[in-house]
């Protein structure tokens, strides 16, 4: 059982030293528990992301409240990092996760706003189009996540890793990796590619949050499987502005 999200992995529902199932006598993982801290996260988000909004100003002259955007950034990194290696604390992380991730993404999203008018709502309708078309996908048949399915959506997930991890570490020598961040067809072809791994990823979130219902996870597991759900939005998110933005560039 795998996920390319690395908040879900095979070993989250999983006793390390024993190998069986965690459970806990406060209760069981449910469906409509997850479904319901899913929500929750996302209105968290969406609060602070309004916040972070209003606090932008944008002008020729520069932009003013980036501390919103890399506070966030910054604080929804470190607090994964919790979340994922202490799962436990999930009840407390996921949400104040949401709460970073909501500024960070209140920022950009403003700063995307200002330049490509629009491309906002564009992004946000095709995230949430995408999220219930894959759900329906999976719920009905149509997309399987089979053993083979799972090992390419990891391998190509993984790539795409490395790609922007080495992007990050050229930058810091001034070295721009040529094509993919551009407006060409390259680079929208690569931020085509990405967002199709991304949506992807969903399908194997879907099945890992089913199987641990189906194996009794203790209960904290739906705010963590919420978080992980979490965390594959946030990133489709981001590559559908990408995408859109390279795709205006171009008008």
């Amino acid at each position: 059982m795998r996920s390319g999200n690395p908040a879900l992995r095979e070993s989250t529902f999983l006793d390390l030293g024993s190998g069986t199932v965690v459970s806990r006598d406060g209760g069981a993982m449910t469906l409509n528990g997850t479904v319901n801290k899913t929500g929750i996260l996302l209105l968290l988000a969406v609060l602070t992301g309004t916040f972070a909004w209003s606090q932008m100003q944008i002008t020729e002259a520069g932009v003013s409240g980036m501390g919103y955007v890399w506070g966030g950034a910054i604080g929804g990194f470190v607090l994964a990092l919790v979340t994922v290696f202490k799962k436990e604390w999930a009840p407390v992380s996921a949400p104040l996760y949401a709460l970073a991730e909501g500024l960070f993404l209140g920022g950009i999203s403003s700063v995307f706003e200002a330049r490509f008018p629009g491309i906002v709502m564009q992004a946000v309708l095709l995230t949430f189009g995408t999220l219930f078309a894959l759900l329906f996908a999976y719920r009905s048949g149509l997309i399987k996540a089979t053993e083979n399915f799972k090992l390419g959506v990891v391998a190509a997930t993984g790539g795409i890793c490395l790609v922007y991890l080495a992007t990050i570490v050229l930058g810091f020598f001034n070295i721009n990796v040529p094509f993919i961040h551009d407006s060409g067809l390259i680079g929208i072809g690569f931020s085509l590619f990405v967002v199709v791994v991304a949506a992807l990823n969903l399908v194997l979130d879907f099945d890992f949050i089913e199987t641990g219902v189906e194996q009794g996870a203790p209960k904290y597991m739906e705010w963590y499987g919420a978080f992980g759900l979490m965390v594959t939005l946030v990133w489709l998110y981001i590559e559908f502005l990408r995408l859109l933005a390279k795709l205006q560039s171009r008008d």
